[in-house]
Formats: structure tokens, sequence, C-alpha cells
């Protein structure tokens, strides 16, 4: 016990010695551990960075869906064309075959029927 307390009275009488401790905690704090510390602050520019990158993809879309609108505003065949493409719909002497690249499950051996699943 008296050769631990000799260490660390030679320690306690170094010069700075405690100008650089509180120096090394300062640093840990301001660092690592505060709410505003530098650790949070990079995580935080990234986050933001992610979020600038999602407003930018919803402007194009929102652009596109207002360009959209307009030309369905203005154009009879366009809204016959949407209304074909995503709706499946059709006009009176028609048929409509849609095709699937989707693979086959294999829940039904005995019936190919699409239409029946």
């Amino acid at each position: 016990m008296k050769r631990v307390k000799q260490i660390l009275s030679k320690i306690y009488h170094i010069r700075g010695l405690k100008y650089v401790v509180v120096t090394l905690v300062g640093v840990v704090l301001i660092g690592f551990v505060d709410e505003n510390s530098v650790w949070h602050h990079m995580v935080n520019k990234q986050r933001i960075s992610e979020l600038q990158e999602e407003i930018d993809a919803y402007t194009l879309q929102n652009k596109n869906d207002q360009a959209q609108i307009k030309k369905l505003d203005s154009d009879p065949k366009a809204i016959k064309k949407i209304a074909r493409e995503r709706y499946f719909m059709k006009a009176d002497n028609e048929d409509i075959f849609v095709l699937s690249d989707d693979p086959k499950t294999g829940k039904s051996i005995l019936n190919d029927d699409e239409t029946t699943e």
C-alpha cells in the first residue's frame, strides 16, 4: 500500500499533469459523450444528406406527376392510354391478354389456368 501511495504522490506532484487530464476529459466529453458532440454532429450531417436526397427524389417525382396531370387535363387520348395500361380497361370490341414474367409457384400441377388461382 505504501508503494501505491508513493506512485500517486509522484503523479500528483508532476507539473501540468492536472491540465493534461482536464484537457483530455474535456476533449472526450466534447468529442463523444455530449449531446452536441462532434460525433453527433457528423451523424446529423449524414442524416441531412440522406434526407436531401429523398427531397430531391420526391421533387422530381412531383414534377413528373404535375406534367402528367397537365397532359391528362388537355389530351383525352392520354386518359385512354393510362386507363388501358394501368387499370386494364378496354373497349367493347377488344380483348386484353396480360402476359406475366412471374415464375410459377408450383402450387397446382393439375390446374395451369391463371384465372382460376
